[in-house]
């Protein structure tokens, strides 16, 4: 989701650690070497990695370079083969009624279980590579001066995405900004017991 939408959701997150000054030097080329690279020419199922926040097609921030006054932007791009249930299974039954076919000309009765988990599996490649991967971009924003970053989706299984190869890339780890390590931010280490014992008080 566009960093520039109308209305977003949006992850905050910090930088657990300390982040040395070299490190927004290197990112540029951090960032590179984790690029998106596509698979419109394979069957993979799944890629991701980071791209322009410009333009989801440059890998190589050949259009605008990722630093932007004080911040550091970029986006995670992911393309996802998704082959619909019905149209998988249908695909199957007509491949293995085939497959029966010859089987019963060749004095077969039946089709062994690895035969058939054979023929599934050449029938998921087949429709991959006629399937085009949809994509997803999702932007992210990282203050150099605060060090805290806005992520633009609250979906769990794209915060864990981004989490995993933000550390991959960066060898940081992430923290998400919930209230309760707002308030630990505020109140530091100390105020922890206190916080994880409050309970909610009903107005009603």
């Amino acid at each position: 989701m566009p960093i520039l939408s109308a209305s977003l959701g949006l992850t905050r997150y910090r930088v657990v650690e300390d982040v040395p000054d070299s490190l927004w030097r290197e990112a540029p080329k951090l960032l590179k070497d984790n690029a998106f690279r596509d698979i419109d020419q394979t069957v993979d199922e799944r890629s991701f990695g980071w791209c322009n926040i410009d333009n989801m097609l440059d890998m190589d921030w050949a259009d605008s370079p990722p630093e932007k006054g004080q911040y550091l932007c970029f986006s995670l791009r992911l393309d996802t083969r998704r082959i619909p249930p019905a149209v998988f299974k249908k695909h199957v039954l007509i491949a293995l009624a085939q497959e029966l076919v010859q089987a019963k000309a060749e004095g077969k009765a039946f089709l062994s279980k690895d035969r058939r988990r054979e023929i599934k599996d050449q029938v998921m490649l087949r429709l991959r590579a006629r399937s085009l991967p949809i994509p997803a971009v999702f932007d992210a924003v990282w203050s150099m001066q605060s060090r805290r970053i806005l992520f633009c989706s609250t979906n769990s299984k794209a915060k864990q995405l981004f989490e995993d190869l933000f550390q991959t890339t960066f060898g940081l780890t992430l923290e998400p900004l919930t209230p309760f390590f707002l308030a630990m931010d505020m109140l530091g280490e100390a105020a922890a017991s206190r916080l994880e014992n409050l309970e909610p008080t009903s107005f009603i």
